[in-house]
Order: C-alpha cells, then structure tokens, then sequence
C-alpha cells in the first residue's frame, strides 16, 4: 500500500534540514539590527546637529580641557592617521560592513550579537559621511565634533567601534565563541548514562555478597 509522505517521519528527515533560522537565533539577529540600526540614527543626527550649531575649528568646554564640542571634517581615521588616503578608509568600511553581515548568520550568543551591532553601527555611520558628505562620493570627510582632551576628536560612530572592539575582547578572554559555544564546553567530561562499567562489576558483585 502507498504511503502519504505527508504523515512519513522519515520523509521529514529526508527533507533535509529546516530553512527558517530557530527562534532564538531570530531573536539576536533582531538586536544586532536594532543596535546597527540605533547606532546609524543616532550617529546621523548628532552629526546634522553639529553641521548645524557649531562653528568649525572652534571649541565649547564641557569638562575644562577634559571634554568639548570641537567641529572638523575628517579626511583621515582616528587621531588623523591615514589623511588622503580617504578612499581606502571607504574600501576598509566596506570590507567591515560585510564581515559583519556575514558572520551574523552564525550568532549564537548575546555578548557577540551586541558587539557586531555596535561595530556594524559605527562602520555604516563614518561610511555614509564618505559617500555622501564632501568632496565626493568615497572620499567624503567624516564629521567629528567630540574633543577629548587635546588628544582627539571623534563621533558616535567611533565610541560604537570602540566599545565593540572592547567587548569583543572580553567576549574572547572568556571564551566565548560567535556561535555561543564556550571553550569550557569542549573540556567537560561526557554525561553519564548511567551504564555500570563493565571494569566495576565484579566488585559490585563482591560488596553485596559481603553484605549478605
């Protein structure tokens, strides 16, 4: 008699496996969005709002010589490294951008789902200055407007990069991998299935003899 492969287990297995990601991987692929998503408005706008209410090159103290508001329009990275070289900093982005999106499919845990919101973030945010914002597409200058100290000038992008790039460290000094899974995982023993070692049986034998 032939079989409704709709009702046949085996038919099911033989499916192969299931495409719809499990709920929970569901669940940290929407928080590394909403962080990616979060970072990239919140960035923007801070940015439009400095454009708009600073003048260039000028300095507001918050906290002394501690913190201000200091506007300039970035050509390089981070402490001015790389100036002129503003294309491969927009190769570099585009690069992140999609490691990051890649690697997102195998999140498994939390910590990394936070982390690779955040650098997904701050990398679209300085990307977009460089597209859209002058001299021209890919060579764009980024918005800087945050001074700390003498030191440098940054953005909310770049405190985005800066706290993911620390909690990835954390996240790999406890072995913690992007899957979820832990170094400690591999070294635990095997669970017991509470089958008696065949090595131990004759003892086992021997005590409830002694016993009777």
């Amino acid at each position: 008699m032939p079989t409704n492969d709709e009702n046949d287990p085996a038919a099911d297995v033989s499916a192969g496996p299931q495409q719809v990601a499990p709920p929970r991987r569901r669940h940290l692929l929407r928080l590394l969005t909403g962080l990616t998503a979060g970072v990239l408005l919140v960035d923007q706008l801070t940015k439009v709002w400095a454009v708009a209410a600073l003048e260039e090159g000028e300095r507001i103290p918050l906290l002394g010589e501690l913190f201000g508001l200091q506007l300039i329009r970035n050509p390089g990275a981070a402490l001015g490294i790389a100036t002129g070289m503003t294309w491969v900093l927009t190769v570099v982005a585009v690069v992140v951008v999609v490691v990051v999106a890649r690697a997102s499919r195998r999140i498994g845990s939390t910590g990394w789902a936070v982390a690779l919101g955040l650098l997904l973030g701050g990398a679209l945010g300085n990307l977009v200055d460089r597209l859209v914002r002058e001299p021209g597409v890919g060579s764009g200058h980024v918005i800087d407007f945050l001074a700390y100290w003498r030191l440098f000038i940054g953005n909310v992008a770049d405190i985005a990069i800066v706290a993911a790039a620390v909690l990835v460290v954390l996240l790999t000094a406890r072995g913690i991998h992007l899957d979820g899974t832990r170094d400690s995982d591999a070294d635990a023993p095997p669970a017991s299935d509470g089958a008696v070692d065949p090595a131990e049986e004759p003892h086992a034998e021997g005590a409830r003899e002694d016993r009777a």
